[in-house]
């Protein structure tokens, strides 16, 4: 004979284990439902845009927040020298823009090209490619501002092969501790990295870091010489011709 719920001695029993078992489900939903994320999300300030703050343990190197909220700024289009000026060294060599790149001709001492517009002078950082297409001195010498000072990123200075800062404490390139030596091959792209902040000056060639140098204490300035026309923000040349490209810059802080 088939019985009904009702007539079911064990229902109650049935009806009280699917009691139990509802309220632990609706337990364990709300503890999923408070439990963190694997990440949170969160508006930086100022700019509009999402970072994604992965929680503690998660990242070992966090990304910093300059990479996030500062773009960099390209100072060369690539047709013109719009933003350029040729720099009044005497004798120097003509330079002109040629399939997308700046080319500075080798001149009796030095060549080059200054900046005419308004840049940060602490917590930024410049990239660029430079090339020795002929000659035997330095290609790249890049000055720059650190806070109210000026100084300079010798590449392949001395001879050809000599890299480092000049000054440091009024001592040059060729003898403070930022001096090293790399050979450079004519005709080859070199990407060359600076950067500038409140504890130190540093710089790359390709992926090598070259200088690591703290500045606190420190008395950072130029070569003495006709070098000093780079200020505030240019590159020259010392009886060689090199070109330029892919010149940026930007904000390390706000």
């Amino acid at each position: 004979m088939l019985m009904n719920a009702n007539s079911n001695p064990l229902a109650p029993d049935v009806r009280r284990c699917q009691f139990l078992s509802l309220i632990a489900g609706l337990f364990l939903l709300g503890g999923c439902a408070h439990s963190p994320p694997d990440q949170r999300t969160s508006t930086a300030p100022g700019d509009g845009k999402t970072v994604v703050t992965p929680p503690p343990g998660k990242a070992d190197h966090p990304v910093a927040a300059s990479e996030q909220a500062f773009e960099w700024k390209s100072l060369f289009d690539g047709k013109s020298l719009a933003g350029w000026t040729l720099t009044d060294f005497a004798g120097a060599g003509m330079v002109d823009v040629e399939k997308g790149q700046i080319l500075v001709r080798a001149g009796v001492a030095l060549s080059g090209i200054t900046w005419t517009n308004a840049l940060p002078k602490i917590d930024y950082e410049v990239a660029l490619e430079a090339m020795k297409v002929d000659g035997g001195d330095f290609f790249c010498g890049f000055t720059f501002p650190v806070g109210g000072a000026y100084c300079s990123f010798i590449v392949g200075g001395w001879g050809g092969g000599v890299v480092g800062i000049s000054s440091i404490d009024g001592a040059d390139a060729s003898e403070n501790e930022t001096t090293k030596f790399m050979n450079f091959e004519k005709g080859r792209w070199y990407r060359i990295r600076v950067r500038v902040t409140q504890p130190k000056i540093e710089t790359w060639i390709d992926d090598e870091k070259f200088v690591d140098q703290p500045i606190e204490g420190r008395r950072v300035s130029m070569r003495a010489g006709e070098i000093e026309l780079s200020e505030p923000f240019g590159f020259a040349t010392y009886q060689t011709v090199a070109a330029f490209r892919n010149i940026k810059i930007r904000r390390l802080t706000k």
